[in-house]
């Protein structure tokens, strides 16, 4: 028999009703208010703009929304002839525009995707960032939006002389976000790479998309060797990967299973924090240097060196170690 417990309270219906238009819309809310103007034109109705509120916004931004809801043109057909084991495989490539293939899957693969990883351009100058209109022929579109010149040949069409540098890019990333989220499950997570051109408004687009509360994590990866390109004099080594969820509540990362084997050794803090390995330090790599020779005043008046406690000897890896005044000797 199932339990009921009566705490006297009567539901929140209204806020019933709130938490599941967040989940559905979490684009219309903004600083926990529904921005029912928002709410009328992401349900089809175009209502004009108003900036008297906190907002994130730019030119082309309802017509970029429209055309995340425009029905697609286009259509998946099977390449058999260039395709592996196509009887068997459980795997699918699509080669397309990303925006139009995203459409076309939204009917198969709707709120079943876990995992979403998309690697944009970075708005560098170099990439191109094009207006959505699929209406011509390839190789005209291709001419008109700057991605070819007279001859053919490929040319960068989205530099910082733009006036339209960001909003550009902005208009392009918006559709594309808005249907990856419908083709996330409720436990699913998108990944996006980016670097500093965009991180900004990356950010600021993925907490309307998504919902700020389902911000996960900004991971920093370290992109290029030591040295990098010198920019003011600060060498940048790496770019960001940004996390949301579909749902906080329902998305985790499972981490690897670590060897606890080596983790033998135990003291007081055991039951608590677990055991503990002993690494070895290299003595061969202590070496007097003048620049680390300071002196560091404890809490309770002791001068501390480099080496150790006024020359009180340390052991460390079966050896001993005399802390001096002027670097450090060996035994």
């Amino acid at each position: 028999m199932r339990e009921t417990i009566l705490n006297g309270k009567t539901p929140d219906i209204a806020q019933d009703n709130i938490l599941k238009l967040r989940q559905i819309f979490p684009c219309v809310f903004t600083e926990d208010k529904v921005d029912f103007e928002k709410l009328k034109q992401v349900l089809g109705n175009y209502v004009e703009d108003r900036t008297e509120r906190y907002n994130f916004t730019w030119n082309g931004k309802g017509q970029a929304l429209r055309l995340s809801q425009t029905p697609s043109l286009g259509t998946l057909r099977p390449c058999k002839e260039d395709s592996k084991d196509w009887d068997t495989t459980q795997n699918l490539y699509i080669e397309g525009d990303n925006l139009e293939v995203l459409k076309l899957l939204q009917k198969s693969y709707h709120s079943k995707v876990k995992f979403i990883y998309i690697d944009p351009p970075y708005n560098t100058g170099k990439d191109f960032v094009y207006p959505d209109d699929f209406h011509d022929s390839l190789k005209n579109y291709k001419r008109i939006t700057g991605q070819v010149d007279e001859e053919g040949k490929r040319i960068s069409t989205n530099t910082e002389t733009s006036g339209r540098y960001h909003t550009d890019w902005l208009n392009m990333m918006y559709p594309r976000l808005r249907l990856a989220r419908n083709l996330l499950s409720d436990d699913g997570g998108i990944f996006i790479s980016i670097d500093d051109n965009e991180v900004h408004n990356l950010r600021k687009i993925c907490d309307e998309v998504f919902g700020d509360s389902n911000f996960v994590a900004e991971f920093y990866w370290k992109s290029k060797p030591q040295g990098g390109n010198d920019n003011a004099n600060i060498v940048s080594e790496h770019e960001y990967i940004l996390c949301y969820a579909k749902s906080i509540d329902a998305f985790s990362i499972k981490g690897r299973e670590s060897d606890e084997s080596k983790y033998r050794n135990k003291d007081e803090y055991y039951e608590t924090r677990g055991g503990y390995a002993l690494g070895k330090l290299d003595l061969a790599t202590l070496e007097y240097r003048a620049n680390l020779d300071y002196k560091i005043t404890a809490p309770d008046g002791t001068t501390i060196y480099a080496g150790g406690v006024n020359g009180v000897i340390i052991k460390m890896c079966g050896k001993r170690v005399k802390s001096e005044k002027k670097g450090v000797s060996y035994d």
